[in-house]
């Protein structure tokens, strides 16, 4: 696929109105794609769509609760009615357990419903019309906590994120629609402000999301640097449970410095 043609692009965001969503919507539109932008906050995504293209014709906002399958259905309807289909679905909307642990809070599965559930569930709107035209793209936005895990729900989510993504890949190979992971580390958005950590700015991931619309991978694990400590995790888990119990067990659970 050439750059020309995936600047003609109709990209569907979830999560889109802080953090890495809305990073990813500004490297988006720097490249040309066309935008439907999903997100709770009416205001803020209202507030960017019309940052990104104030003449209103390329750049679509839609209040959306991913956890809701009426408000996913009108989602999928409401981009399809204003740009006739959808070319790209980047499942970026994400939450977690932000203090504390996970079994004390309230209602710890609501992660797994907007981090593994909706995904899976707005994939599947998608998924016949990209089958029946024979091209598509699906980019799910992991995390690091899915192969290296830290937290037990998040992670949970995530390790389930990544083997949707792996395997649907797989079932897909040879129908022309394409299905990509992109797994951050610590990067600095909302989710992650208690931590004490030095972490690179969202555009790190914006711009691995964009670039695998160009050119597709099946996995980009961002940034660089969390590449050898996935890897590291794998093989000698032993090392995982000492930076985990220094470094994000102290800092980032706790919020100590």
């Amino acid at each position: 696929m050439t750059s020309t043609q995936t600047k003609r692009q109709v990209v569907l965001l979830t999560g889109a109105s802080s953090g890495i969503g809305r990073a990813t919507a500004e490297e988006l539109a720097r490249r040309g794609h066309t935008l439907v932008l999903a997100a709770r906050r009416a205001d803020a995504l209202a507030a960017l769509a019309r940052e990104l293209d104030p003449s209103g014709s390329r750049v679509l906002a839609v209040p959306t609760d991913v956890t809701d399958a009426a408000s996913r259905r009108a989602l999928i309807e409401t981009a399809r009615g204003q740009f006739g289909q959808v070319d790209v679905l980047v499942n970026n909307a994400g939450v977690t357990v932000e203090r504390g642990w996970w079994w004390d809070d309230p209602d710890p599965l609501r992660v797994l419903r907007v981090n593994l559930e909706s995904p899976v569930e707005l994939t599947r709107l998608v998924l016949p019309e990209m089958r029946a035209r024979g091209s598509g793209h699906i980019v799910n936005i992991g995390s690091v906590a899915g192969r290296a895990a830290t937290n037990g729900i998040y992670s949970a989510s995530k390790f389930g994120l990544r083997g949707f993504s792996l395997a649907l890949r797989r079932e897909l190979l040879g129908t022309g629609v394409t299905v990509s992971l992109i797994a951050p580390g610590f990067v600095r958005s909302e989710m992650t402000r208690a931590a004490r950590l030095p972490m690179p700015g969202p555009e790190v991931v914006a711009r691995a999301v964009a670039d695998v619309l160009e050119r597709p991978q099946r996995e980009v694990i961002v940034p660089r640097l969390y590449r050898p400590l996935a890897f590291l995790d794998h093989a000698l888990p032993g090392v995982g449970d000492w930076i985990v119990r220094r470094l994000i067990r102290r800092r980032y659970v706790h919020g100590e410095g």
